[in-house]
């Protein structure tokens, strides 16, 4: 058995799988959930489930209890998610569903990222001097809402893979929004850091009770939403893309300024893309492709990083953040220039993987000095033809996003790796009313002044960063990974592979290693457990970390262990999220 495999499974998991002991629900005297009560880390024989919330762990968890596939789980945790991480993700969003299906032992994604409306122009997000509109208005406005795709997504996911119908999967979260659930704290922070974005539409109703912010303990009442989903459980998804929820998203955009019809609704669809591939010692690696940039950009890096044997310099040693810095540069400077919609650009993604290339990009880095002009490189010198866009410089305000990542896999060889999001915590904070559906931003995902690759056109998906992800040991599913954060998505499932793989560590410390962030020479992030002194080393080099740590990601991952039948779920603490096995008596899993 592979030794990265080996650390930290025996010793816990026999114990766990004869005793039983998997995570549960725990209430304390007035009905508020226990959050403390679940388990981070969990060991099961016939299937695992880890996710940013617990509940939806749960509803998970029992999906495949009662015979559903990971798939089917997968469809039942994002409608719970939609209910407990209303920040976060739900069917006003999109999202990037890696599914390896044990069956056909073939590895595909459904594409449910949004589509801008025919509505949209490649202008309308500069102002009437041609400048960029800035960041805070343009982000919440009906202009910055994208044609949603996550429900299509899902009856898909369900119509290739699925074992259980929709009316059954959505059943739970009807409960858990028409009763309400005790708001943790990461629900209650984020509604106290936006309230007043809330206070602007139906969503004060919701989420501030008598203009107060719901506190953490509150109890949350989604009475519209849950009539929603009892729609889609009644008339399925022709509700949502050609029935009365459709017609009432687009008179909520367009009322908000925006361009949306139900013509764009109707028309929606997703696609089924092939990941792309790529290498790292030894591991097969499959990841997002365009339209997001998280693929192409993780292998890059891993690629450029492994030339410089990063594991010879300690975890948290000045040599390999220096190293991780520099890296980052340049990819990020690549993402900047040519990533976007291959549906309307061409990628160079032969290019920017070819190995020359990657000896190209590694010559830049000095691993004593600070690269201080960081630029995209050529990658079209080893790449057919030209591109059809310029290197457009773009404004320096946009805040990064906020998403969820989650993972599922079952006992007969399913895997799921999938990151949904509505973009920034509350999309545009535009609720429709009577839906209880909030609305996302996904549009400011594209670039605010045109003319590059990832201009605003119609019918057209913005760039994103979300990084869904199954490492390979040979032909084997071994790892998933994925996380939120934005452009920080892609460092964050980085630095969870190097640290699970280049430095062997076991799959919960390396989630919980501290990591950094750096896309360019004026945007640095760090997080806490980073050595003070080694930040001041790294700035004394010329690199700009700031003075206080900030956390980076929320990642989500499964361990499959193929030699003793295992999986081992873990999710990152720096939300209150859970994993929770399943081990049937009698069974064992389809590896």
């Amino acid at each position: 058995m592979n030794k990265i495999l080996r650390t930290g499974f025996i010793l816990f998991t026999t114990l766990l799988l004869l005793t039983g002991t998997m995570p549960g629900v725990s209430f304390a005297k007035k009905g508020s959930i226990d959050y403390d009560s679940f388990s981070e880390v969990a060991y099961g024989s016939d299937g695992m489930v880890a996710t940013a919330h617990p509940l939806a762990t749960e509803i998970g968890k029992d999906v495949l209890k009662k015979g559903g596939n990971a798939i089917d789980a997968a469809v039942a945790i994002q409608f719970a998610l939609n209910v407990v991480e209303p920040m976060m993700s739900g069917i006003g969003g999109g999202g990037f569903m890696m599914v390896y299906d044990g069956k056909t032992k073939e590895t595909n994604i459904i594409n449910s990222r949004e589509r801008a409306p025919e509505g949209a122009s490649p202008d309308m997000f500069l102002d009437e001097n041609g400048k960029p509109v800035p960041f805070e208005e343009r982000s919440t406005g009906g202009e910055a809402v994208g044609v949603p795709g996550t429900l299509k997504g899902l009856e898909d996911a369900l119509d290739k893979w699925g074992t259980k119908r929709m009316q059954q999967l959505v059943a739970p979260s009807i409960k858990l929004a028409d009763k309400g659930f005790p708001i943790d704290s990461v629900l209650a922070e984020a509604i106290e850091e936006n309230k007043k974005a809330l206070s602007r539409s139906a969503a004060k109703d919701v989420f501030l009770k008598n203009g107060r912010p719901l506190s953490d303990g509150d109890t949350l009442v989604q009475k519209d939403l849950a009539k929603t989903f009892k729609l889609i459980r009644s008339k399925g998804t022709d509700a949502f893309y050609h029935g009365e929820i459709g017609q009432a998203i687009a008179k909520t955009v367009r009322e908000k300024g925006g361009s949306m019809t139900e013509r764009d609704l109707a028309k929606y669809d997703v696609t089924m893309d092939e990941p792309i591939w790529g290498e790292y010692q030894g591991y097969n690696i499959a990841s997002m492709p365009p339209p997001s940039s998280g693929g192409v950009f993780l292998l890059q890096m891993l690629k450029i990083l492994d030339g410089f044997h990063l594991s010879q310099y300690d975890v948290r040693s000045k040599e390999k953040y220096h190293l991780l810095s520099e890296t980052m540069h340049l990819a990020y400077a690549d993402r900047a220039v040519y990533a976007g919609d291959p549906e309307f650009v061409k990628v160079p993604l032969q290019g920017l993987l070819h190995p020359d290339y990657i000896k190209e990009r590694q010559k830049m880095i000095d691993p004593v000095r600070v690269n201080m002009n960081p630029a995209a490189g050529e990658p079209w010198k080893y790449e057919e033809g030209s591109p059809d866009y310029a290197a457009v410089t773009q404004p320096n305000d946009k805040k990064y996003g906020e998403t969820t990542h989650f993972t599922v896999a079952d006992r007969w060889g399913n895997v799921v790796s999938y990151t949904t999001t509505i973009e920034q915590l509350f999309g545009t904070g535009i609720m429709v009313s009577g839906y209880g559906i909030v609305l996302n931003n996904e549009l400011t995902d594209f670039d605010a002044v045109p003319g590059g690759a990832n201009e605003v056109q119609p019918n057209k998906r913005p760039l994103s960063s979300m990084t869904p992800t199954i490492v390979f040991d040979g032909e084997k599913p071994l790892l998933t990974v994925g996380s939120p954060g934005g452009p920080t998505i892609i460092a964050s499932v980085l630095q969870t592979i190097l640290h699970h793989i280049e430095y062997d560590m076991e799959l919960k410390q390396a989630v919980e290693e501290p990591r950094i962030y750096t896309n360019n020479m004026s945007s640095y992030r760090y997080e806490q457990g980073v050595p003070a002194d080694v930040v001041s080393s790294l700035n004394r080099m010329g690199h700009k970390f700031g003075p206080a740590p900030i956390t980076i990601g929320n990642v989500q991952s499964i361990q499959i262990n193929h030699d003793e039948g295992i999986f081992k779920g873990v999710a990152d603490s720096s939300r209150n999220g859970s994993a929770a096995g399943l081990t049937l008596k009698g069974n064992k899993a389809g590896y």
